[in-house]
């Protein structure tokens, strides 16, 4: 049969979109927060680390599955081991994060607009959670238009994207959408170490704290991160990797990648800070003082920056804002890519039907869920086990099950990447893989089940941490071995 699955362009269109995926929401909130709680400059060392040992091996090991057998994880594992269940539970575990990160995403671009003049006013907490939010009691599932007509605006503008196909579509957008994010954020950085107190946040940012490196919950944290910030392990790169021409140099590109993602992450951290040290200036507080991660950082801490620039603010917050929705849209589109193809390789949908059931699906559930009082619990409590359990788990199964129970397979990918790689892999890349990667993970994981079990998680009653955490568990899990008892109805290539 012949080969008609879509292609990029060329290798720069792959890179430019896996750049796209990696360099999300989280590079901009996420990265200078861990960062600085786990010893500023010295984090750096272990961040280093952590993409070289574990990171970019299983880049690779993701953009060898994939592009040898030019297929979406289920069929891409069905074929390397007749694990199919596996790549539904990474597919299971895009199409959830699909749906959340949506709702963020239209806070951002909401927020693009509330910038114009600096509408959160002088409490920003309370207007991100009392009237932007309507954050209720519990699990209230009171209808709030607001969150609606953003999540409308946000799914219809993804859907159009995917609409286009690889090319046309996720292609074409992150070639005008990364450019812009770069020079949109390059902006939004040289006014922010202009701004006086800049230093002040750079150096909290950027002192080395050496005795943090001595605790394994840096490394731990440092090793974490990188999976996340990479979207290894849970189908995107593998995913992407499938749509790449036969001879193509897969080392060279992981290589671009990682490097593009994490420069772009040390420069939000350069313009976080400088910010926060700002902050600080104007309130005379310690820089400590202000620094919150997260959702808090994105839409509590830099609304009180802005406002604190007086006029000058209103063009300082659209291009925060604006950079955050750029990132989201570029990341969102790759997550929703691999469902996408998930099912037109097994159920052999066109891609036009397959967007339509998946990604129109997804939307549905999305504006029903986020659109209501309890939108940011469901955000916080789905985000932490989907990544912490969801992605790591999903990550930890598919490297052990190559590198430690089938290992003739890991020579087989080996040459299959290095029929045409500027960076050979070798004992290094085993080694990495068999024990550091898998390790890490391991350790990881058990830290995380092991913290929900015996502390839960946030301030959440048991109740309502088990219903939506536990139930975003059974969905993969569910979703996972049904869909793998479901038949081909794809036609098997020859």
């Amino acid at each position: 049969m012949t080969d008609t699955r879509e292609n990029w362009s060329a290798r720069s269109g792959f890179i430019i979109a896996a750049i796209g995926s990696a360099v999300g929401l989280g590079n901009i909130w996420r990265f200078p927060y861990v960062a600085y709680e786990n010893g500023g400059g010295a984090f750096l060392i272990p961040y280093l680390v952590a993409i070289f040992a574990a990171g970019l091996p299983l880049l690779f090991l993701d953009y060898a599955v994939g592009h040898k057998f030019r297929k979406a994880p289920p069929t891409a594992y069905k074929k390397l081991m007749n694990a199919e269940s596996l790549g539904w539970w990474q597919v299971m575990v895009t199409l959830m994060i699909g749906i959340y990160y949506a709702s963020v995403l239209s806070w951002a671009g909401s927020y693009m607009f509330y910038s114009f003049g600096q509408q959160w006013g002088a409490d920003t907490q309370a207007f991100f959670f009392n009237t932007y939010l309507q954050n209720g009691e519990g699990l209230s599932l009171g209808f709030v238009p607001t969150l609606f007509w953003g999540l409308v605006c946000v799914w219809v503008a993804v859907m159009l994207i995917l609409y286009g196909g690889v090319r046309r579509g996720v292609e074409l957008a992150n070639k005008i959408f990364m450019p812009l994010l770069v020079i949109l954020f390059s902006i939004l950085v040289i006014q922010a170490v202009r701004l006086p107190g800049a230093v002040d946040g750079l150096n909290a940012f950027f002192t080395p704290n050496w005795e943090a490196m001595a605790n394994y919950k840096v490394w731990l944290a440092a090793f974490g991160h990188i999976f996340f910030s990479l979207s290894v392990g849970f189908g995107i790169m593998l995913t992407y990797a499938s749509y790449l021409k036969r001879k193509t140099n897969l080392t060279g590109s992981g290589v671009v990648v990682a490097l593009a993602n994490s420069s772009f992450e040390i420069l939000a951290g350069i313009g976080v800070f400088a910010a926060l040290g700002f902050m600080a200036f104007s309130s005379g507080a310690k820089v400590e003082d202000v620094v919150s991660g997260g959702i808090g950082l994105a839409f509590i801490a830099f609304p009180k920056i802005i406002s604190s620039l007086g006029a000058g603010g209103d063009l300082f917050g659209f291009l925060f804002f604006a950079s955050l929705t750029v990132a989201g849209i570029t990341s969102m589109v790759s997550i929703l890519q691999v469902p996408i193809a998930a099912f037109q390789d097994k159920l052999g949908w066109s891609h036009k039907k397959s967007v339509s059931i998946i990604a129109g699906g997804s939307a549905v559930i999305s504006t029903l869920m986020f659109s209501t009082h309890s939108a940011i619990t469901f955000v916080d409590i789905i985000d932490y086990f989907a990544n912490n359990i969801g992605i790591v788990g999903g990550g930890l199964v598919s490297i052990i099950l190559v590198s430690w129970l089938r290992r003739p397979l890991l020579k087989q990918l080996q040459a299959h990447i290095n029929q045409y790689a500027s960076i050979q892999l070798g004992a290094s890349w085993n080694f990495l893989l068999t024990i550091v990667t898998p390790v890490s993970l391991l350790v990881a994981l058990g830290l995380t089940i092991n913290s929900i079990i015996s502390e839960g998680y946030g301030s959440y009653p048991a109740h309502i941490l088990w219903i939506v955490g536990g139930g975003t568990l059974a969905f993969f899990v569910v979703g996972a071995i049904a869909l793998s008892l479901l038949k081909d109805r794809h036609p098997e290539e020859k």
